[in-house]
């Protein structure tokens, strides 16, 4: 459980670290499955676009967890620019559920 006596950028660094490495699992996952796959329910230019922005995600992400690290986790990261990357890590959470329940049937 989390302390909440710590300080708001003690806080920070303790949730951001974690929060960046599932950002790189999810993403890392997706990009996986975006190259090797053939995703029926996706024409080749929608699967194109979405692993495009997974490939660009995924690059910000190594880069802000690169800096996170050299920096001991004393970096903020903008609410904007998380939301944009929890919205595309659920874009992808739905292709792989669909892809899953589609491949169960």
């Amino acid at each position: 459980m989390l302390n909440p006596s710590l300080p708001e950028p003690e806080l920070v660094s303790v949730l951001l670290g974690p929060l960046l490495g599932d950002f790189h699992y999810w993403l890392s996952r997706a990009r996986s499955l975006l190259e090797f796959e053939e995703i029926e329910f996706l024409d080749t230019h929608q699967q194109a676009d979405l692993l495009g922005r997974v490939h660009q995600t995924l690059l910000e992400v190594i880069a802000v967890r690169s800096v996170f690290k050299a920096t001991y986790g004393q970096i903020g990261i903008e609410a904007n620019l998380l939301e944009a990357w929890h919205d595309l890590v659920s874009e992808c959470w739905q292709v792989m559920i669909q892809l899953r329940l589609g491949q169960s049937n």
